[in-house]
């Protein structure tokens, strides 16, 4: 054996007596912590046993303090969750079997096995306190029981801890069907209803032992959340909840497929019963923070919790919405329109200051109880064209920049899917246009090219930065969304617009919406409270004032909406865009100040089109939204969007945005330092006017830019020699040998206005 082998083996010795060594520290380091395990689990049992309540109290209920919602003052209370409370005991006999087995099929499917807890729901418990640092549930019906009666839903160890001991404390006190029967008679199914037998009458107006499979799987269904699942809150989130408790009692064997198909079908088309005798006051506000305070506190908490919650909102703004919406939409029947809705910010802050989801919340047979401001997905129109022009602005186009506003085809990726036509709402075509009149007018040719220049998936990611959450460009959206995407071609929520346009009020920073500005419990004890951010830049200050000052500009606006129309707001600079769809089913209006953002969506819930008219400017959300405005901003002085130190105004020529030429009309432009033309427009040349536009689109070679563009010469300037240039002028002889632009780059957009930026 020679030298290195002996070495290898001798160091193989070492790594093996040193491995034993390892194994022998850790073995002994891991008994003494199962010793101390053993030691310090009685003691923690008995630590936190020392104050617990006893287990006999169980049958004491304590729904006695209310979780009061307050506005902004903390004087106008807007609802009171147990103002009137509603609980009577029933015993289990009296509780129909598919209730019993829905409820257990769903909470606790083990229940009549297990020792009042599970080891499993514990194991994540601990999982999730180390990795995640947060508590989570995974309770038994005997947790539950005990958390709601004896203890509180605070998401703390210790409190599991506590849980714990208790339920084991239960299950050996009470038989199984004493502790579902007091279950059921304690637990919240939302509001004032507690118990299944207060929750049979809120929702379904009658006796619980008359309930029938659909009705008991939804009640089943609703402790979980009952704000969420809630029918009165006019989303249908209930019926996904009722669904998955039939699917639990058919893996049960409790019931057949076909039966779960029935009573699916009869809760998806099931007419609640309506609370009419509920005080409350800005319903679809106030059933959203409802929301927002469960997922924060957690469900029971908020329902027994005796919370004092101060709000956002500023409810002499929300009454004048209120009344607003609702005389609006009775004067527009003879538009065909049937509900509207709005919502109302600031975008300094994020405060939600009014929010109105319909005319009516409580018109139940026209939906009214349904929130369009924070579940209603509808398509915008074209409200959302700044945020596709602010990201051209990034790309180096400016207001300035001329495109060919004419008839226009855009093939699809799709070979069985027709050429894209869109056309401008006037009908009408004008020709080169700069930027600034593209958008002051919402005309729609150049916003899809503009769209089609800058690429759908970087517009969408802009889009999304600032808050269409719908715009997040993962590739299963993208496959979905083509250059239609600029004209309303993906679905959104009035919240998300809202929180978005946020952005280009506040200087390019998006702050997070907020409703709840404090929460103290029961004894004054203070919860949560609101505290300011930074919040998130999404946008240049300099890009977010272009957008503003373009979309309060009433010059660049005349065109379309004439000189005098519902979007000027006497005595105040207000940035407005108005949206409406191809076929009138959605109809926007979204307006903002540095310090105000309102949005107002007009339409049907059934989506049935709108009369034509009601995208002229002068009627639909244009005028509620003038409406709202103007009570906004009563009394305050106004306030103007302040010029950012990196931007310059300067002549520019009228027509083709280039520098002045001698003998056309010059205006005043903004450009952001460095994008400012330095020479006459490309337009001109020699004695001639020369439009050429790239076309992006098309990949059979066919520049259809270029062939509208001469289709529209033909037809508005034949025979005017100006507009007809030779082709040594159209096309002049290119270098022989020109300088290749870099594979897999696009060209930079030159910064003196053209055809093509």
């Amino acid at each position: 054996m020679d030298y290195r082998s002996r070495k290898r083996r001798s160091r193989l010795r070492s790594f093996r007596i040193t491995d034993i060594f390892l194994l022998s520290r850790l073995t002994k380091y891991a008994f003494f912590a199962l010793i101390a395990g053993i030691i310090m689990v009685p003691i923690l049992f008995l630590w936190y046993s020392r104050d617990l309540p006893s287990p006999g109290k169980i049958i004491e209920p304590k729904y006695k303090d209310a979780t009061r919602i307050y506005d902004r003052t903390g004087k106008v209370l807007l609802y009171s969750v147990y103002q009137e409370q509603n609980r009577t005991y029933v015993t289990l006999n009296d509780i129909p079997k598919y209730l019993r087995q829905g409820t257990i099929a769903i909470e606790d499917e083990n229940f009549y096995e297990n020792t009042g807890f599970s080891v499993r729901g514990y194991l994540r418990v601990v999982r999730d306190a180390l990795l995640f640092r947060g508590i989570t549930g995974g309770s038994t019906i005997t947790q539950q029981l005990v958390k709601n009666v004896l203890l509180t839903s605070e998401r703390r160890l210790s409190r599991k801890i506590k849980e714990f001991v208790l339920s084991i404390q239960v299950d050996k006190r009470y038989s199984k069907d004493q502790v579902l029967e007091l279950y059921l008679n304690n637990i919240s199914y939302g509001g004032t209803a507690i118990g299944v037998e207060a929750a049979a009458q809120t929702y379904f107006g009658k006796k619980v032992n008359e309930l029938d499979l659909a009705e008991s799987a939804f009640l089943a269904g609703m402790p979980q959340s009952p704000s969420l699942y809630s029918p009165f809150t006019g989303n249908k989130y209930y019926v996904g909840r009722t669904d998955a408790v039939l699917k639990q009692m058919v893996s049960n064997k409790y019931i057949s497929k076909k039966q779960r198909t029935d009573a699916l079908e009869k809760i998806k088309h099931y007419t609640f019963a309506r609370r009419e005798e509920e005080s409350i006051r800005a319903p679809h506000f106030v059933f959203y923070v409802k929301q927002k305070l469960a997922e924060q506190f957690g469900e029971q908490y908020v329902e027994t919790g005796g919370l004092q919650v101060i709000t956002s909102l500023d409810y002499e703004l929300q009454k004048e919405a209120e009344k607003t919406i609702k005389e609006e939409i009775e004067s527009l029947k003879s538009y065909k329109v049937g509900n509207g809705a709005a919502l109302i910010t600031n975008p300094k802050t994020g405060e939600i200051l009014a929010m109105v989801g319909s005319k009516d919340y409580f018109d139940v047979e026209s939906e009214g109880n349904f929130n369009v401001v924070t579940d209603g997905n509808r398509q915008p129109g074209s409200s959302l064209k700044p945020f596709i022009y602010a990201k051209a602005f990034e790309k180096g186009y400016t207001p300035a920049s001329v495109l060919m506003d004419v008839k226009t085809e855009f093939p699809t990726d799709d070979p069985t899917q027709p050429i894209y036509t869109p056309e401008n709402y006037s009908g009408k075509y004008t020709g080169p246009v700069q930027i600034r009149f593209a958008l002051g007018n919402s005309l729609n040719i150049p916003a899809v090219k503009t769209l089609a220049n800058v690429g759908i998936k970087d517009a969408m990611q802009k889009g999304y930065e600032m808050g269409i959450d719908e715009w997040e460009p993962t590739s299963e959206n993208l496959k979905r969304v083509g250059l239609s995407l600029v004209l309303g071609g993906r679905e959104t929520k009035l919240l998300n617009i809202v929180h978005a346009y946020g952005g280009f009020a506040n200087k390019g920073i998006k702050q997070d919406l907020y409703t709840i500005q404090k929460v103290s419990d029961s004894k004054g004890k203070r919860l949560f409270e609101h505290t300011s951010h930074e919040g998130e830049k999404v946008l240049s200050e300099e890009i977010a004032f272009l957008i503003s000052h373009i979309l309060l500009d009433n010059v660049a606006r005349t065109q379309e909406f004439g000189s005098n129309s519902f979007l000027r707001i006497p005595g105040h600079t207000v940035s407005v865009k108005t949206g409406t769809t191809d076929e009138k089913r959605d109809n926007w209006a979204i307006g903002y100040t540095p310090s105000l953002v309102v949005g107002v969506w007009v339409g049907n819930n059934d989506r049935t089109p709108m009369n034509a008219k009601i995208a002229s400017g002068t009627t639909g959300a244009t005028t509620i939204w003038r409406k709202l405005m103007m009570k906004a901003l009563e009394g305050k002085d106004n306030e103007e969007f302040p010029v950012p130190s990196n931007v310059v105004a300067m002549q520019v020529d009228s027509f083709a945005g280039g520098l002045p030429v001698d003998g056309q009309s010059a205006r005043t432009e903004y450009f952001i330092k460095g994008t400012e033309p330095t020479t006459k427009s490309q337009i001109y040349q020699k004695d001639f006017f020369v439009f050429k536009e790239d076309d992006p689109v098309s990949k059979d070679g066919t520049n259809r830019w270029q062939d509208g563009i001469n289709k529209w010469i033909e037809a508005n300037h034949k025979g005017d020699s100006k507009w007809n240039p030779p082709d040594d002028v159209k096309n002049p002889k290119q270098p022989e040998n020109p300088t290749p632009t870099p594979e897999g780059e696009n060209p930079t957009p030159t910064t003196e206005p053209s055809p093509t930026p």
